[in-house]
């Protein structure tokens, strides 16, 4: 799916099996004093211990990330949201948000899908470990759609493997994606 400009929502997926990744694990507090967004880009995941994850070479080229409840939890900060579009990630699917994360990623034009415990139990038994890609199509023209299906493919050996989940994006925050965010749609319309 594809909103205003270039942004690209889905690509290939990145699994945090983890409850409870907070903001100082998306974006370490050290880095909080950069003087510039980009500055940040580097450190995406720098803290976050999980066996055999090394963050620049799993976030590498990854367009989403799927993960279990309470993403985002910790310190209300915007460079947490920043950090993961900084690097391609315009998508974060889980259980559940801390809400003031949930609200930063809509407000830069990003999406939190929240979806079933026993929805993500099955991604993560079929999908994690393997290289699996995310496709969310848009309605004609690029426009967002409130119903969206999220497909989730993979190749196990000579099988395709494919899960179709279907996730609702309503209301204001469908708006907010749809300008590529909250500054853009203000400009939009104040």
């Amino acid at each position: 799916m594809k909103g205003p400009g270039t942004k690209q929502f889905g690509g290939r997926v990145l699994f945090l099996d983890r409850d409870d990744i907070n903001t100082d694990e998306i974006i370490p507090a050290r880095y909080l004093t950069a003087s510039s967004r980009e500055e940040l880009k580097p450190h995406i995941l720098e803290d976050l211990q999980l066996p055999g994850f090394d963050p620049p070479r799993d976030c590498a080229g990854r367009g989403a990330v799927v993960s279990r409840k309470n993403f985002g939890c910790g310190s209300s900060r915007e460079h947490a949201p920043w950090v993961l579009e900084l690097n391609g990630i315009n998508m974060v699917i889980a259980e559940s948000f801390a809400r003031i994360f949930r609200q930063n990623m809509y407000n830069c034009g990003l999406i939190a899908a929240e979806l079933p415990r026993e929805t993500l139990d099955a991604l993560f038994r079929d999908f994690a470990g393997q290289e699996t890609t995310l496709t969310c199509p848009a309605a004609a023209n690029g426009e967002t759609r409130e119903n969206l299906l999220l497909t989730f493919t993979a190749k196990n050996g000579d099988r395709r493997i494919e899960r179709i989940c279907p996730f609702v994006l309503g209301g204001f925050e469908r708006t907010l994606v749809e300008s590529g965010g909250w500054v853009e749609y203000a400009n939009r319309r104040y």
